[in-house]
């Protein structure tokens, strides 16, 4: 028979096994593989023509930079937030690139993941959000930094 204080470490040790075991444990579903960081610097002039979707709330155009490119939206005049195009749900996966489907949602083909114009998962797999670049605003000059 084990002495009360052999008994507690038992049951603590395994405790903590078995927690550390479970923990361990997922249905793979929920994989969701880290989107390279890379340094980037890019300029958009507001005033140019490709960038006229700018000009209104909700507006969003495409843009070099970044993994995949980037998703340029405006919340509002003196607001504009860019996201990463690599969907953050199967990010190594060739067609895993977040589009935009306009005045609707932001949206992975690949894996039907939809996301708001704020970069939150709304439908599909993904549960994490878009992953979000600096923004500053000068005048008519945006500048996206990672």
């Amino acid at each position: 028979m084990l002495s009360l204080p052999s008994a507690r470490s038992y049951i603590v040790g395994f405790g903590l096994l078995s927690q550390a075991v479970l923990c361990g444990c997922d249905s793979g579903s929920s994989a969701q593989p880290q989107i390279p960081l890379t340094a980037f610097n890019e300029v958009l002039f507001l005033t140019n023509q490709e960038n006229s979707a700018l000009r209104f709330d909700n507006g969003a155009v495409y843009h070099k930079g970044g993994v995949r490119g980037l998703i340029v939206v405006r919340q509002n005049a003196s607001t504009y937030l860019a996201f990463e195009r690599a969907c953050t749900y199967n990010s190594t996966d060739t067609c895993a690139r977040v589009k935009i489907s306009p005045f609707v949602n932001l949206f992975d083909p690949c894996c039907k993941s939809q996301f708001n114009f704020q970069g939150q998962p709304q439908s599909g797999p993904a549960n994490l959000p878009l992953r979000r670049y600096s923004t500053s605003l000068s005048g008519n000059t945006l500048t996206i930094t990672n």
